[in-house]
């Protein structure tokens, strides 16, 4: 415990499809935002570091889900190391902060309990990502919303001919397979004429 957990910013990627699927939603910021659960000791403080650029939007929201007295001390930080919340033995908040380009710290506190370990929920909401912003415009140049679902019909069409094939292969040895079975069974069973 107490080593630096550094959380990626969340995959891009999917922020970037629903603008494009969506053409209505472009006009919204989209909201990056990941959630973790983890259990704290009791005598142990773990703390995360988050990297924000300037004037974006980060939010936590934290709830102790287990644990005597479900609560917990939690301290958040700017960049410069500047205590911008600070609550003592509470079992739930959210906070909300304009930030500046730099590592944000939040830590969850349990040094007071000698006996009872935490679990920790935690998420985190980032609005205002301008770096992002500018390389969700740039997908726009290349894809357009009928490009992208024309190419998701294609891929659908691409695996449903290819099921079909194989189902129909499928289909072939099987009826190959009961055909000679049923030659060699006459084969077996067959009379002589009797005359």
């Amino acid at each position: 415990m107490g080593d630096k957990i550094w959380l990626p910013c969340p995959v891009l990627l999917l922020a970037t499809l629903f603008s494009v699927l969506l053409p209505g939603a472009a006009g919204f910021t989209p909201s990056l935002d990941s959630d973790f659960t983890f259990t704290l000791p009791a005598g142990q403080k773990e703390c995360f570091y988050q990297p924000m650029p300037l004037k974006a939007s980060l939010e936590i929201e934290y709830q102790v889900l287990d644990g005597a007295g479900l609560d917990i001390d939690f301290h958040l930080a700017s960049p410069e190391g500047r205590t911008l919340v600070f609550e003592q033995r509470k079992s739930d908040g959210v906070h909300t902060v304009e930030t500046e380009d730099g590592d944000y710290m939040f830590c969850f506190d349990n040094t007071f309990s000698t006996i009872s370990e935490k679990v920790i929920f935690f998420e985190l909401i980032l609005d205002n990502m301008g770096e992002q912003e500018h390389e969700q415009e740039d997908w726009k140049k290349y894809i357009t919303g009928t490009d992208m679902l024309d190419m998701k019909l294609e891929d659908i069409l691409d695996s449903t001919i290819k099921i079909g094939f194989s189902e129909d292969v499928q289909l072939r040895v099987h009826l190959g397979i009961h055909q000679q079975y049923q030659g060699q069974t006459k084969q077996k069973w067959s009379y002589p004429d009797s005359a």
